[in-house]
């Protein structure tokens, strides 16, 4: 059993598009995938990715077939914020959120978490999203925009992973200034990362690497 941390250099990068085309292609390869998702903001009514995640993995995973979105959640708060200022009540239980990873990865081959937001993002005032990847032991997809000035936000988002030693791949999602991309940000990348890979073409290489 596996857990693989989806994270990204900010909000609105494409977690939960990277984590649903993670889910397709590992089930292709014969693994029982799980998915959670620990906290989510701006909800109103049903969790809106937690919905998409779970359906994705109940088409795949019969242990998941009779989960609800609250068995894959931890917390939800309406309030489109970090989980520190969407926790207007301070009801977040960080081993609450550790007991449902626990749990569910007895479900799965392989337990895709999708965070919420970047890195640096707070869940508690002193507990950051990548201090929640570090004490679930998880490794880490770090999912990278492609608009302009993502070589900023990639490389510190890199420097952070690599500060708490956690093993971590990264990917783009091309669709963000794409057409500019190849110009503006692509000649960087070719050179000092030149196995960089997008969601689009590289995953199916990715997933094969997970157990190897």
């Amino acid at each position: 059993m596996k857990s693989l941390f989806i994270t990204a250099t900010g909000t609105n990068v494409g977690k939960t598009h990277t984590t649903l085309k993670l889910i397709d292609t590992l089930a292709k390869q014969g693994l029982r995938v799980g998915v959670y998702k620990p906290v989510e903001t701006g909800v109103k009514g049903s969790p809106a990715d937690a919905s998409l995640l779970l359906e994705a993995v109940q088409d795949v995973n019969p242990d998941f077939a009779s989960l609800t979105t609250n068995d894959i959640t931890a917390y939800t708060f309406p309030l489109p914020a970090a989980p520190y200022c969407a926790d207007t009540k301070g009801i977040i239980d960080l081993q609450y959120i550790v007991d449902i990873h626990d749990n569910l990865l007895k479900k799965c081959d392989i337990l895709l978490v999708e965070g919420a937001g970047g890195l640096m993002v707070p869940i508690t005032q002193s507990y950051l999203m990548i201090h929640l990847i570090k004490e679930l032991g998880a490794s880490a997809l770090l999912v990278t925009p492609s608009r302009l000035g993502c070589i900023n936000d990639t490389l510190l988002s890199m420097m952070a992973l690599r500060s708490f030693d956690i093993s971590f791949d990264w990917c783009v999602n091309l669709y963000e200034d794409k057409e500019s991309f190849s110009a503006v940000t692509k000649p960087y990348y070719d050179t000092v990362f030149p196995h960089w890979w997008d969601t689009e073409k590289g995953l199916e290489a990715f997933s094969k690497t997970l157990f190897a």
